[in-house]
């Protein structure tokens, strides 16, 4: 596997963990919140410098709808954990005391909501990238042959994630979280770490499997008509 690709897909597993990690606020308490929340600052930004031949692709060739959902989904996910980032300075306890504003309320709720879009919008867009993932996996454990069984037995992985996924997003209230109205919704103060992760990796699943198969039935509809 090129060097390169490989750092990209650790980097990119580091943040998606360190952003669970930070959505975790009520387990790991205030301080590891912040401080995740300066490490993911660091991931970001060397995501993006990783990454910057993407920006030149984004006025170049056609725009196919793969290309579109791309460009929309990864400059919505910039500017959300761009907001994400901003927001939480003035209102740090532990890091950024000093910068501390009054009545905070409206900025905690513009921080809470776009943590929660940029959580939903890292999963569309590792969903766009699915395929590419799949296909690296497969080089690193030297899965070349395709296998029919296999395939069955992840799709229904994949459905049963998808299934509790969306049960446990109306559980959690997930609706909510995305309106400023009411960004905070249910907090399960005394889950366990493992039900969480459990939890938000299932909600990831929806976005995930949902971007990733509708693409690709995009694309066979595509070469169907060519």
């Amino acid at each position: 596997m090129n060097p390169n690709m490989f750092i990209k897909l650790i980097i990119d597993l580091i943040m998606t963990e360190s952003m669970l990690v930070a959505m975790a606020y009520h387990i790991t308490g205030n301080m590891i919140h912040e401080l995740v929340g300066v490490f993911l600052f660091v991931l970001f930004i060397v995501h993006n410098i990783l990454n910057r031949r993407w920006y030149k692709t984004i006025f170049r060739g056609k725009y196919k709808v793969q290309q579109i959902l791309s460009i929309a989904v990864n400059l919505l996910f910039l500017i959300t954990i761009a907001v994400a980032l901003i927001s939480s300075v003035p209102i740090s306890r532990d890091i950024f005391p000093f910068i501390r504003i009054n009545n905070d309320m409206v900025m905690r709720q513009i921080h809470v909501l776009s943590a929660y879009w940029g959580f939903i919008l890292m999963a569309v867009h590792i969903g766009i990238s699915w395929g590419r993932i799949i296909n690296a996996a497969r080089k690193m454990t030297g899965i070349i042959t395709t296998s029919r069984v296999r395939t069955i037995a992840f799709r229904l992985l994949a459905v049963l994630i998808v299934v509790y996924g969306v049960q446990i997003s109306f559980e959690r209230d997930m609706g909510s979280r995305l309106l400023i109205y009411n960004p905070f919704g249910y907090w399960g103060f005394d889950e366990t770490a493992m039900r969480f992760v459990i939890d938000y990796l299932s909600i990831m699943g929806i976005y995930i499997c949902g971007t990733h198969y509708t693409l690709k039935y995009i694309q066979k509809h595509e070469k169907a008509k060519s």
